[in-house]
């Protein structure tokens, strides 16, 4: 898949995320895992664009999804600030898919507040 069907992807992912924090009340074992498939699959994408940003631009050769993104933001394809977030979303995608890992419900939740994070690194990739 190549970058810019990533990113429309992301986008879709991000307005599911939306409308479920603005519907939210409570959470049911079904909310829970369209959160939990939501974040893991943005994060995912997340983590593929950087990827492929950094083989495609040649910025050196990561060993992890967190040096791929350390790559972006020492190529100031993402501010220091937003590569922060986005390598903690990294460890985030790390506790979501092992199911061994528990993660308290309203810690879930509370990612809902941070969807921006999406936008501003879509935004940035725009302007490669």
């Amino acid at each position: 898949m190549e970058i810019w069907q990533k990113l429309l992807r992301l986008e879709e992912n991000i307005k599911i995320l939306e409308e479920i924090r603005q519907e939210f009340k409570n959470l049911d074992i079904r909310k829970e895992w369209e959160i939990r498939y939501g974040l893991f699959e943005s994060i995912q994408i997340v983590i593929d664009i950087s990827c492929k940003i950094v083989s495609k631009f040649n910025l050196g050769q990561p060993k992890n999804y967190r040096e791929c993104i350390e790559k972006l933001v020492e190529n100031r394809i993402v501010n220091s600030y937003l590569g922060e977030k986005l390598i903690k979303m990294v460890g985030l995608r790390n506790l979501l898919i092992q199911e061994y890992c528990e993660i308290d419900n309203s810690r879930l939740v509370s990612y809902l507040e941070n969807l921006e994070d999406f936008k501003q690194f879509i935004e940035a990739v725009k302007e490669i």
